[in-house]
């Protein structure tokens, strides 16, 4: 694509993801417009990720902001798509890096300064609102909101217009003809969009395996409604809290069936208090706190519980363990997982099931009954965006490799000019001329362990893993200054089994061949602290491996007098 009036002539526009683009989660996109010099820049969505097996003790991941925060004085501001973790979670832990103006409509505003108060940045953070519809100059990025249908209320596409060209970045949606809580897709926005000419669309791959539409949330209230009509004793219905429609439609369900709605989880109570701070579910009946909800007939209850992916301390998980002081669920009970297996949750959604059912309660999924719809576009619909669309160039993000290749692959079936797959990383050029990867950035992950924000890749979460996939062992000696041993080697295991041979334990097996390694040693080298680790190591861990087939981390200790 040529310069366009008002472009210099060194100019170009460049999208740069460093989060998103390789997972489904802990989105971090990143816009940018002039010379390469002093190119300027906004950012699109803050996100995080979940920690799981392959990370442990590490609650959330995020990305490495690095590049951009190097950059921050052409940051022209943060732009907020939507209000799900993967989009905003990120900000109160990376926003000073940033200190960049952000832009939301007004749900999302609201739990971004909860975010921002937790850290205790509430008062630094500028926060402007943006109407739904609604249109902002940021420098020369001139950004237009375009109201989409998702599973949260407010989500928008986003039509950055530029001297070279106009780019729609889709953010998370789907098409619903009735989504009950919010409006339909902007179908007229998105043709006039095509019609005027749309040079990149980056675009959801979420669920671009699955053929066909989504569905719609109306025809889940409906399922639901049916469903929990037939059903006896207290009802627990779990789902993403976020997703107010089906919020509303738990409401509305338990009203019809002359049930009173208990929320159980801060989750819920964050999310129904965001959603009347922007008018709506007020008209549904008032809640029931826990307490008064014990004393209420089974067939009168329904509690609206998080935790559907099994998160340890969520309200459902607490239940299912017996340790949630005011709720308790058993024999003729019923949970209703009104949601999908979120990839990687497998276990913990098994194993909070199988303690449910161990209890008497009985389980309903999405496989045993209509009761949850995705909120990202299937396959007819991308179809459907791009034919309203007609993009130059598509740029498949928020997906996994295999996603945004399949997603490369489906556009060029539908005819699109030209496709680049980006990387976390890619720099890629929208314009002047064709789109292409250009170059690339520095990019990574950041873990949230504990309180620590830690980069990726380093040595204490390697060691975790090891540790838990194979123990620890510690050895401490006594020895005097000239070589003597005072104490004799003595041994703990963590995660090491002590396996008997020959009426020996394992411990004392290793305690016996740190001190045969130890009288082999000559006495210079038991004077030289790191000769008489090595040495001790060695044995420990050659000692763990023929009795166990694995080998510990090792520690050893000299305490010299």
């Amino acid at each position: 694509m040529s310069k366009q009036p008002g472009a210099g002539p060194d100019d170009e526009l460049v999208f740069l993801p460093l989060g998103g683009s390789g997972e489904i989660g802990m989105n971090l996109n990143l816009y940018g417009f002039g010379p390469p010099e002093a190119r300027q820049w906004i950012v699109v969505d803050l996100g995080v990720t979940f920690g799981d097996a392959r990370t442990p003790g590490v609650d959330l991941i995020m990305p490495d902001p690095t590049y951009i925060a190097e950059l921050k004085d052409r940051v022209l501001g943060l732009v907020l798509t939507h209000g799900h973790e993967d989009h905003i979670g990120a900000v109160g832990h990376l926003w000073p890096d940033l200190r960049c103006p952000i832009y939301a409509t007004p749900f999302t505003a609201f739990l971004v300064r909860r975010k921002l108060a937790e850290q205790g940045l509430e008062d630094e953070a500028e926060i402007t609102e943006i109407s739904l519809g609604g249109r902002f100059a940021l420098g020369p990025f001139d950004i237009e909101l375009i109201t989409l249908t998702h599973s949260i209320p407010e989500p928008n596409a986003l039509a950055i217009r530029t001297p070279l060209g106009c780019v729609l970045h889709t953010g998370d949606w789907k098409i619903d003809p009735d989504p009950l809580v919010g409006d339909v897709t902007d179908e007229n926005a998105l043709r006039a969009l095509g019609d005027e000419g749309v040079l990149a669309m980056v675009c959801d791959s979420t669920n671009v395996f699955v053929p066909g539409e989504a569905g719609s949330e109306a025809d889940v209230r409906a399922s639901l409604m049916d469903l929990v009509g037939a059903l006896r004793g207290k009802v627990a219905v779990a789902c993403f809290a976020s997703n107010v429609a089906r919020l509303e439609t738990a409401f509305k369900v338990a009203a019809a069936h002359d049930r009173h709605v208990c929320l159980v989880g801060r989750s819920m109570h964050r999310m129904v208090e965001a959603a009347r701070s922007v008018g709506m579910l007020a008209d549904n009946p008032p809640l029931v706190d826990e307490d008064e909800a014990g004393y209420l007939p089974g067939d009168h209850v329904l509690y609206l519980c998080t935790g559907s992916q099994g998160e340890p301390r969520a309200g459902l998980s607490r239940i299912a363990g017996g340790t949630h002081g005011q709720v308790s669920l058993g024999e003729g009970d019923t949970v209703i997982f009104s949601s999908r297996v979120i990839p990687g949750n497998e276990i913990a959604i098994y194993d909070l099931q199988n303690k449910l059912a161990e209890s008497g309660v009985r389980i309903i999924t999405e496989k045993d009954h209509f009761v949850h719809v995705s909120g990202h576009p299937c396959r007819d619909e991308l179809a459907a965006m791009y034919q309203w669309v007609q993009p130059h160039l598509a740029v498949p993000v928020h997906g996994e490799r295999r996603h945004l290749l399949e997603h490369g692959a489906l556009t060029r079936e539908l005819q699109i000019p030209a496709t680049v797959v980006p990387k976390n990383g890619s720099i890629v050029r929208l314009a002047p001329g064709p789109g292409a990867i250009i170059g690339e950035a520095p990019s990574g992950r950041l873990y949230l362990d504990g309180l620590a924000l830690l980069p990726e890749g380093g040595v204490h979460l390697r060691e975790r893993r090891k540790i838990a996939y194979c123990g620890y062992v510690g050895l401490s000696i006594v020895m005097s200054e000239g070589g003597d041993v005072l104490a004799a080697p003595r041994a703990r295991f963590q995660g090491v089994p002590d396996l008997a041979d020959d009426d020996e334990s394992l411990l004392e097996s290793v305690e016996a061949q740190a001190e045969i390694a130890l009288d082999r040693l000559s006495p210079k080298k038991r004077r030289d602290e790191g000769a008489l680790e090595m040495a001790m190591r060695r044995a420990v861990r050659r000692t763990v491996e023929e009795a166990w087939g694995k080998k510990p981390v090792v520690d050893v200790f000299v305490n010299w007098v």
